[in-house]
């Protein structure tokens, strides 16, 4: 309902699609979907947890009886821990970032696709991270289990292209690098002061070709993208958008 998912719903609507999202928090859900009528598109919002099959499979039977299928599904749900290393991550923390970060993209993939295979040109966008690609030095950042997470995302992504694809569903996955506002960026380190949460800021900056961070709205057009026919031979892909950030 925010972030990320804010985002991606306005540029789709914005681009003709009925969007609906789908939040454990029914607030946010239904702030962005009034955002969207509100600026003349069509959507509306579904509460939902995500990580629970069971919510899953009664989310699923909600957009069946809405009809007529589901063209595009965009698996976004985050949960950043703070950074610290390996040795140091509760047990609980690692089984909570995996349920939200990946068992919610394996859920929601399972209960759509059926509704999905019934459209002329489904597709599924999965959001990863370029910390599910390489590690980082920990005085930057140190969540293995995000990384875990979003390097199952993009795993996940690229069989359900190769299981699907002769039905004409197309997956692919989209790894964001550091973008300003979102969970990751907010709890990446364990900030003491403002100041040292602005020398961590310059540090990644520092390391990043382009030399800045992204915003959600850089990122949504190329979610639209994946998600529109304009990409029609494109699967099982995953795109960096990261100002170089993998490169080096």
């Amino acid at each position: 309902g925010g972030g990320f998912g804010r985002a991606f719903c306005r540029i789709l609507a914005e681009a003709g699609a009925e969007v609906i999202p789908v939040d454990i928090d029914p607030v946010a859900a239904a702030e962005t979907a009034a955002l969207v009528t509100g600026n003349g598109g069509q959507g509306w919002a579904i509460e939902c947890d995500v990580a629970d099959a069971t919510a899953v499979e009664a989310m699923a039977e909600r957009l069946e009886d809405a009809g007529p299928g589901v063209d595009v599904l965009i698996n976004n749900a985050g949960n950043s821990p703070p950074s610290r290393r390996v040795a140091d991550i509760p047990v609980q923390e690692w089984d909570d970032v995996i349920a939200v970060n990946l068992r919610s993209a394996f859920l929601c993939t399972r209960a759509l696709i059926p509704m999905m295979l019934a459209t002329e040109s489904p597709s599924i966008v999965n959001i990863a991270s370029v910390l599910g690609m390489r590690g980082f030095h920990p005085d930057v950042i140190s969540q293995a289990g995000y990384a875990a997470s979003k390097a199952g995302m993009i795993g996940l992504t690229l069989q359900t292209a190769a299981d699907y694809g002769e039905f004409g569903l197309r997956a692919n996955a989209v790894a964001p690098g550091w973008h300003l506002g979102t969970n990751l960026s907010k709890r990446a380190g364990n900030f003491a002061t403002p100041e040292q949460e602005a020398s961590l800021q310059r540090t990644i900056h520092e390391r990043i070709p382009l030399q800045r961070a992204s915003t959600a709205e850089e990122l949504a057009p190329l979610v639209l993208y994946l998600a529109s026919d304009a990409s029609r031979f494109v699967s099982g892909a995953v795109m960096t958008h990261d100002g170089g950030w993998t490169a080096i």
